[in-house]
Order: C-alpha cells, then sequence, then structure tokens
C-alpha cells in the first residue's frame, strides 16, 4: 500500500519511458553485434563471409583491447538500459526526475559506448587529455571531452535510481 506522502510526490516512471529505454538497450546490442563483425575482420585482416561474400582484404585498427571495449562497452551499457527499463516500475520518482532520469541513461550509455568506437577505429584512448600514455592529438581530445557527459550523468541517473527504488520499497511497508 503506497503512503500519502510518497504517492503524492511520485510515481512508478511512465510506460513510455521505460519502453524507450529499453528499446536503446537493444540499439546497443545491435551495435555490439556491429562491432563484433568489425572486430573479427580487424583480426583477420580481411573480410570473409564465404560462400555469401567472396574474401575481401582490408585495413582496420587491430587492437583488441579497443574492440574488446567498445564490444563490451556496448553490452554492459544495453544491459544498464533495460534493467532501467525493466525496473522502473518500483522507482518512484516526479515526473522531472523521471524524464531526468531517462535523459542521464541515454547520455551516460549512448556517450559512454560512441566514443569507444571511434578510439578503436582512431588507435586513441581519451584517458587523458593529451593522449599520454597513448596517442596524443586533436581526435583523442575531442572523444576525451565528450566523455565529460557522461561522466556527470551516470552519478544523476545512479543517485536518482536509488532514491527511486528506496521510495518504492518504503512505500511497500505492511501497516
Amino acid at each position: 500500500m503506497n503512503t500519502p506522502a510518497v504517492n503524492s510526490l511520485s510515481g512508478a516512471m511512465p510506460e513510455r519511458l521505460r519502453a524507450l529505454l529499453f528499446l536503446n538497450g537493444l540499439l546497443l546490442f545491435v551495435f555490439a553485434v556491429f562491432v563484433g563483425w568489425q572486430w573479427f575482420f580487424a583480426l583477420i585482416g580481411r573480410i570473409e563471409l564465404w560462400p555469401l561474400i567472396p574474401a575481401i582484404d582490408i585495413r582496420l585498427p587491430d587492437d583488441s583491447r579497443a574492440w574488446r571495449m567498445v564490444h563490451m562497452e556496448s553490452i554492459t551499457q544495453g544491459l544498464l538500459l533495460m534493467a532501467l527499463g525493466l525496473g522502473g516500475a518500483f522507482m518512484q520518482l516526479s515526473i522531472k526526475q523521471h524524464r531526468l532520469l531517462f535523459w542521464s541513461a541515454l547520455i551516460t550509455a549512448w556517450l559512454f559506448t560512441f566514443p569507444t568506437y571511434f578510439h578503436a577505429l582512431l588507435g586513441t584512448r581519451r584517458l587523458a587529455f593529451g593522449g599520454t600514455p597513448f596517442k596524443p592529438g586533436l581526435a583523442n581530445d575531442v572523444l576525451y571531452l565528450i566523455g565529460w557527459p557522461p561522466v556527470i550523468a551516470v552519478h544523476i541517473l545512479l543517485a536518482l535510481a536509488v532514491l527511486g527504488v528506496c521510495r518504492y520499497v518504503q512505500s511497500q511497508r505492511p501497516h
């Protein structure tokens, strides 16, 4: 049974937001498959899908650490969005807080994932401005700066998710 104080301030995440979070999670899984194929082609040095496509020699950066990172980032962030979508029924927040959680989740997931893809392609790492100890350059620095919004967003996202679930649990106490 809901307590009046919690119920008047908050409600479960709207189903549309939950579905959109889940959809974005699935899209990140699709991206992980796309990246997985590129990683595979980078490892063997050619596109080989015989008998569908004859072998085509290609040159992709072949740093397995970078490809593993983008592949796993896609999967991990996709799982996070799916979990938030499914768990949104257990988050009692205001409409404004649900929207903030939603956008923080999308910023976190996509902006942690996409830069890692470009790092795999460009041979950069985004670990430090200026590239140290990895390849320095404009690409690294731009991708490093793109990493700041999700660093902030993930903290907002987690704080709101914990707050929302705590409110839900509190509202479920037997009276």
